[in-house]
């Protein structure tokens, strides 16, 4: 009898792709993406006590950022994600606690200072005793930590914000920290790339800080790393950028600008207020920044393909302040004859754009508008900076449909995408997007980088900004996990999905 009398076709070749997608010592776990569920959940505090957090599966604990009443790190017991517990925490004794991560036993957490134009560091700990293995500086304002799938690097996304009379200005810059070089240090700002300015602003680049140089002005928010390790990417998210960094030869190669949206499409859509009491998407003559938060990279076919989360952000400091809502400015007559009714609260007149876009000769009408963020997540090629693929207003009108759209953030940026993070389930690689302002994940099949296909969403704690994959090969249950923090409530949720 031949072998497909004895199995369905279908399920044979279900059998095979995902044997061949894992270690042949690992157990073949046949799951279905689209059904997640919440099977855990689990209060530590108030707002800020669970920002980001990073597992270890050697331990099943999880390390939880902390910054609710003193600043340290929570360790869960993840043996039962049903039932969580905090079974320790970590004092850092100092400034705030930005981002952690896990690899090989040792815990990576950075810390900007009390005084956060001054040097943060990154502080290395045992995952199983909990104890000091290293501190090293790093840039201004480490925002976010990973380690390089091979570990032996640690790089952080140093900010470097300003002071808040704006007189004060770190460079931007992300540290590379050699864990097998006694934990020896580079720090790469973004200086060689001045001479460049003006044809990278002419591609979409934003660099506005006042009196602030080239390397002051780029405020880098988030890195990932390619599989072999040997190129890193960080978001440039007040820039409207992705900086591409050489790890062999320790210096940034390019800088990517990410261009802008174009909201005057019907694929594109957007709410742009919270007054006109309803949830409509339309057309409306804005483009968006994408200024993407959240990064994270899936090599397929030879092409790095990075995945952005395009939430937006506004420089508002004591000495300058870049956004106006469009009923406080200016139009210029010729581009908006109909400017009056625009710029009533129920049109765009409470939508908030940045100014130092849009007039273009310097005569105080605006005659171009752009908002802060993209209302979506985007796909990118990693080697030459360009757009593959953008959700348009997907993300909203599925959290719509869901009834998580929040409507009283329409006038700023949408359901803010802003974390992001990849996942290999059997044979598909799956994309979780959190939106912190409609308290929801949404699940995309993103096997074909250039076509996701949206699977489901889920609601979350109170602004989403930690989204964590766990496979199944790492996870205590033997079955892949999604963990979220969100850092308004301090709620951590766990999610799994159906076997088939």
């Amino acid at each position: 009898m031949k072998l497909k009398h004895l199995f369905p076709l279908a399920i044979l070749a279900m059998l095979t792709a995902c044997s061949k997608d894992n270690n042949p010592n690992d157990p073949i776990v046949n799951e279905d993406p689209a059904t997640f569920a919440e099977i855990g959940t689990l209060d530590i505090g108030e707002t800020g006590a669970a920002e980001i957090s990073a597992y270890d599966p050697s331990t099943k604990r999880l390390f939880v950022v902390n910054n609710g009443t003193v600043n340290k790190i929570d360790v869960i017991d993840m043996a039962d994600p049903t039932k969580m517990t905090v079974i320790h925490s970590i004092p850092t004794n100092s400034g705030t606690v930005n981002s952690v991560s896990v690899k090989d036993g040792k815990l990576a957490a950075a810390i900007e200072a009390v005084d956060k134009q001054q040097p943060g560091k990154v502080t290395v700990y045992n995952t199983s005793s909990y104890t000091e293995i290293k501190s090293i500086a790093t840039g201004a304002l480490p925002d976010m930590v990973t380690f390089s799938p091979d570990g032996k690097y640690i790089l952080t996304a140093n900010e470097g914000e300003p002071n808040a009379d704006y007189t004060n200005d770190p460079a931007g810059s992300v540290s590379l920290i050699s864990v097998s070089d006694n934990y020896s240090v580079v720090n790469i700002d973004f200086s060689s790339f001045a001479s460049q300015q003006s044809a990278l602003q002419q591609k979409g680049l934003r660099v506005f800080g006042p009196n602030a140089s080239f390397a002051q002005d780029m405020e880098p928010e988030y890195v990932t790393v390619s599989p072999d390790s040997k190129t890193a990417w960080v978001t440039l998210q007040e820039n409207n950028a992705i900086a591409k960094i050489d790890l062999t030869t320790k210096t940034a190669t390019d800088i990517f600008p990410l261009g802008f949206k174009d909201y005057n499409q019907d694929a594109n859509a957007i709410d742009p207020s919270d007054k006109d009491n309803a949830i409509s998407f339309s057309e409306w003559p804005v483009k968006g920044m994408y200024q993407p938060d959240a990064i994270a990279v899936l090599q397929t076919g030879g092409i790095p393909y990075l995945f952005t989360a395009n939430e937006g952000d506004v420089r508002e400091y004591t000495g300058f302040v870049e956004a106006k809502r469009i009923k406080n400015i200016s139009l210029d007559l010729t581009a908006f004859p109909n400017a009056a009714d625009l710029q009533k609260d129920a049109q765009l007149g409470r939508l908030n754009i940045t100014t130092t876009l849009g007039d273009a000769n310097g005569d105080g009408l605006y005659e171009t508008l752009y908002s802060f963020g993209a209302r979506s997540f985007s796909v990118w090629n990693g080697v030459n900076g360009s757009l593959v693929y953008d959700s348009k207003n997907e993300l909203e009108v599925k959290a719509n449909a869901a009834g998580y759209y929040d409507d009283a953030r329409s006038d700023d940026k949408g359901v803010e995408p802003e974390g992001i993070t990849l996942g290999q389930i059997g044979n598909k690689n799956i994309a979780f997007i959190g939106m912190e302002r409609a308290d929801a994940i949404a699940v995309y099949d993103v096997s074909k980088p250039d076509a996701p296909v949206f699977l489901q969403i889920l609601k979350s704690g109170d602004a989403p900004e930690g989204v964590l994959f766990v496979a199944a090969k790492d996870s205590p249950t033997g079955k892949s996990l999604l963990i979220v923090s969100s850092e308004d409530d301090g709620v951590l949720k766990v999610y799994t999905p159906n076997t088939i």
